[in-house]
């Protein structure tokens, strides 16, 4: 009797992670993996730093899908694409980049698909021409365009933004970075945090423009013509002689493979604390999910949440937990490390300056710390503040 695999659709940290975690427990069950890239093993947080530390798009795979293939004892499917599920027969359909469509039959089926970049609605004859970076096959186009480039202007200035623009400067690139709210990263730090760290991107040689808004990007001649608006006023202005235009504006989780299958998608692949989707052999885990309203793009809930899933379909059922899981964000200038509140938790944030960084800590209304943000040396203190917070998802 021929048994049905368990499908994972992904070749990220996400799908991989489960895979590995998977085969700890279970070493004969048959596994295929899916993805429409070419499968290598990468770590995605390096793109976003590799420019200063010399790597290339060559050397940032560890491994291919071949080696992948016999570590994990599985079947991989690269240059592949879901087109579509059928979740009362367990079957889904795909296309490979030889245009060969295929039935695949499935005991489990897992959604490991990431999440895509923000795409703005840009208006100018240059409006296409932006760049994002979102896996090693952008990665290798963006170090291609960078050859010869001066002058980079990023869009967005939160994490990836940042990190981008501390990577780039201290490259010898002139980095401008416009981004709509009045600092950095406002969007998981606080004021005073955000205050340090923008200055200190500006000491490196980052050139700012706040408040601002990407609303058309020309050509003229090889350089790029930017106009940027005013949040809260009709003033426009033009920055030029840009050779190269990042967008890094966010991420927005992978759903529509979802939309007609009748699995529930809200901000991302809605899933309860097992990763189930509301159809009981389907799961979804990493970039792309939802837990509990929760939708955390990070290197540490995905760990977590493949280690619980592998459990799970091994036959020994475990809920997905997340304990207090700070956040580092890549900028040697002024290294940063936050570990965000829960959502909607009443409370506010209480900052002190240190010698060359800030202590942010949030206190709810009981007067409990249930966040912190740390700056420069003040960064030390995680460990010790971690075992302060209770745990995110019991």
């Amino acid at each position: 009797m021929l048994i049905k695999p368990t499908i994972i659709v992904g070749t990220g940290l996400a799908g991989y992670t489960l895979a590995r975690e998977f085969r700890k427990l279970d070493k004969q069950s048959p596994i295929t993996i899916l993805t429409a890239d070419d499968g290598s093993v990468y770590s995605k947080p390096i793109l976003s730093n590799a420019l200063a530390k010399g790597i290339t798009a060559n050397n940032i795979a560890t491994s291919d899908a071949n080696q992948m293939a016999d570590q994990l004892n599985a079947s991989i499917l690269t240059k592949t694409d879901v087109t579509a599920i059928n979740p009362q027969q367990n079957i889904i359909y795909t296309v490979n980049s030889d245009k060969t469509q295929q039935e695949l039959q499935y005991s489990n089926l897992v959604l490991a698909v990431g999440a895509d970049q923000i795409q703005l609605p840009l208006e100018g004859n240059a409006s296409d021409e932006t760049i994002s970076v979102n896996d090693l096959a952008d990665y290798a186009i963006f170090r291609k365009r960078i050859e010869g480039a001066k002058k980079i202007a990023i869009i967005g200035g939160g994490l990836i933004g940042c990190e981008f623009a501390n990577d780039l400067c201290s490259s010898g690139l002139e980095v401008q970075v416009i981004e709509r709210t009045k600092l950095p990263l406002l969007n998981l730090l606080p004021e005073a945090a955000s205050e340090t760290l923008h200055s200190a991107l500006m000491q490196i040689g980052v050139e700012w423009h706040l408040l601002k808004s990407v609303t058309t990007i020309s050509r003229n001649g090889s350089k790029f013509e930017l106009s940027l608006s005013t949040t809260d006023s009709n003033e426009t202005t033009v920055i030029n002689e840009i050779d190269l235009v990042l967008s890094a504006v966010g991420l927005r989780p992978r759903t529509a493979l979802t939309n007609a299958c009748g699995i529930k998608a809200n901000r991302g692949i809605v899933v309860d604390q097992y990763l189930r989707t509301n159809i009981s052999n389907i799961y979804a885990l990493g970039d792309c999910a939802e837990i509990n309203g929760l939708v955390l793009p990070y290197v540490l809930p995905l760990m977590n949440s493949a280690r619980a899933l592998a459990k799970t379909l091994a036959k020994q059922e475990t809920k997905v937990t997340y304990p207090a899981m700070p956040i580092v964000i890549k900028t040697p200038a002024h290294p940063v490390v936050i570990l965000p509140p829960p959502p909607d938790l009443e409370g506010q944030w209480q900052s002190t300056n240190t010698d060359s960084g800030t202590r942010s800590l949030y206190i709810d209304k009981n007067n409990n710390m249930r966040g912190f943000a740390l700056t420069g040396n003040a960064t030390k203190e995680r460990n010790a503040l971690i075992k302060e917070i209770p745990t995110l998802l019991d």
